[in-house]
C-alpha cells in the first residue's frame, strides 16, 4: 500500500511539472503572435534622376592625310602640333615626268594653233577642203585635253590641308617614297569640339536634341557643358545602348580629343515617384517583395523596382500612396503575422 500510494504521488507530480512546463512554452509563442516593429508610410513626391556614363572627347572634324599619288616627297611642310589653314600645302610629290609632258604638249598645241589659223584662210579661199580644216581644229582641242589632263595629275602631286584644324606628328620624313595608303599626318579640326557618350536604353526616350549635360575630364578641374545634337539611329546589340553626341557649349580649354569623359545626366522631374527604405526590400528567385501591413496583419507583396540612392529605392510597381510597409523585424515576421507599430519612421 505504501509503495502504490508512493507511485500515485510521483505520477502526479510529473503531471503537474509537465503542465507548468507546457504553459511557460505557450507564453512566449502567444507574444510571438503579434509582431512589434517600426513601418513607413508610402507617399509620393517629385524626382529627378542623374545618371552618369562613361564617353570621349572628339573632335569636329578629323582625317589622316594621305597623298593621291604615288611617288617621292621632295617637299614636306608639316607643322607637328601647329594650325594650319584649308588649303596650306602640306607636302609635294616629284612631279618633274608630269612638267616635262606638259612642255611637249605647249609645245605641240602652239604648232597645231599656227596649222589651224593657215587652214582656216585657206578654207576662206577654198584653197582646201573643209574636211581639213575641222582636222585642224580637232588636233588643236585634242592637244588641249591632254594638257587638261596633264594638269590635273601635276595638282594631285601636291597634298593640302583639307580643313583648317591642329596638326598631329608626321609620320613621314622628306625623300620617302609614298603611295595613296600611306599616312603623311592626322589633322584635327578642334575650334569646335564634340562628346560621344553612350545610355542605357531604358533612358533612350528621355534624350532629347537641345538637352543639356555636363561632363569631367582626368587632369582638369573644370566642369564643361555640352548640348545633345544628334543621336545613333539604333541601339548596340552588344549591349543594349544608344550613342548620343553632343557639342561642347562654353570654353573647350584642357580638352584634348580622345580624353575619357565622366558624363552627368539630369533628367526632367517626374511629378509622383514612391520611394522606400532600402531595407525594406526582399529580394527572392522570383523578383522583389515588401512586407504589407494589411489590416493589422503582415502580407507580402511583389514590387517592381527603379532608381536608387544611398538610402532609398525606387518602387515602379506593387505600392501607393498610403500604404504601410515593414522597415524592422522583416526577417521575423511571417505573412500573417498580427503587427503591433512600434513607430513610423517618416
Amino acid at each position: 500500500m505504501i509503495l502504490k500510494s508512493t507511485a500515485s504521488c510521483l505520477l502526479l507530480a510529473v503531471c503537474i511539472l509537465a503542465c507548468t512546463e507546457k504553459k511557460k512554452t505557450a507564453a512566449p509563442n502567444q507574444k510571438r503572435g503579434s509582431e512589434k516593429v517600426d513601418v513607413y508610410i508610402v507617399k509620393t513626391e517629385p524626382y529627378s534622376e542623374t545618371i552618369e556614363v562613361p564617353g570621349s572627347i572628339v573632335a569636329n572634324e578629323v582625317t589622316e592625310i594621305h597623298p593621291e599619288v604615288s611617288g617621292r616627297v621632295v617637299q614636306l611642310n608639316v607643322r607637328e602640333g601647329q594650325f594650319v589653314s584649308r588649303g596650306v600645302v602640306l607636302a609635294r610629290i616629284y612631279d618633274g615626268d608630269l612638267q616635262a609632258q606638259l612642255n611637249k604638249l605647249e609645245a605641240q598645241l602652239k604648232i597645231a594653233q599656227v596649222n589651224e589659223n593657215r587652214a582656216q584662210q585657206l578654207v576662206n579661199i577654198q584653197g582646201i577642203s573643209k574636211q581639213d580644216y575641222d582636222n585642224s581644229v580637232l588636233a588643236v582641242k585634242n592637244i588641249q585635253a591632254d594638257m587638261a589632263l596633264v594638269k590635273t595629275e601635276i595638282s594631285r602631286t601636291i597634298v593640302r590641308a583639307p580643313f583648317s584644324g591642329k596638326m598631329g606628328l608626321k609620320e613621314i620624313s622628306p625623300g620617302a617614297y609614298v603611295s595613296p595608303a600611306t599616312v603623311i599626318a592626322t589633322i584635327n579640326q578642334v575650334s569646335a569640339l564634340k562628346i560621344d557618350f553612350t545610355v542605357p536604353e531604358k533612358y533612350t526616350g528621355q534624350i532629347l536634341n537641345g538637352q543639356i549635360v555636363n561632363f569631367t575630364v582626368e587632369g582638369s578641374p573644370r566642369a564643361y557643358t555640352a548640348k545633345v545634337m544628334a543621336r545613333e539611329s539604333n541601339i548596340t546589340v552588344t549591349n543594349r545602348s544608344l550613342t548620343v553626341r553632343g557639342l561642347v557649349t562654353g570654353s573647350t580649354q584642357g580638352l584634348i580629343p580622345g580624353s575619357f569623359a565622366k558624363v552627368t545626366i539630369n533628367f526632367a522631374p517626374r511629378p509622383n515617384t514612391v520611394f522606400i527604405p532600402t531595407q525594406s526590400v526582399i529580394p527572392n528567385i522570383r523578383g522583389k517583395q515588401v512586407l504589407l501591413v494589411t489590416g493589422g496583419k503582415a502580407l507580402f507583396s511583389d514590387v517592381e523596382t527603379g532608381a536608387r540612392d544611398s538610402s532609398r529605392v525606387e518602387i515602379l510597381k506593387g505600392l501607393k500612396q498610403g500604404d504601410t510597409i515593414l522597415t524592422t523585424g522583416i526577417m521575423t515576421t511571417r505573412p500573417g503575422s498580427k503587427i503591433r507599430i512600434n513607430k513610423i519612421v517618416n
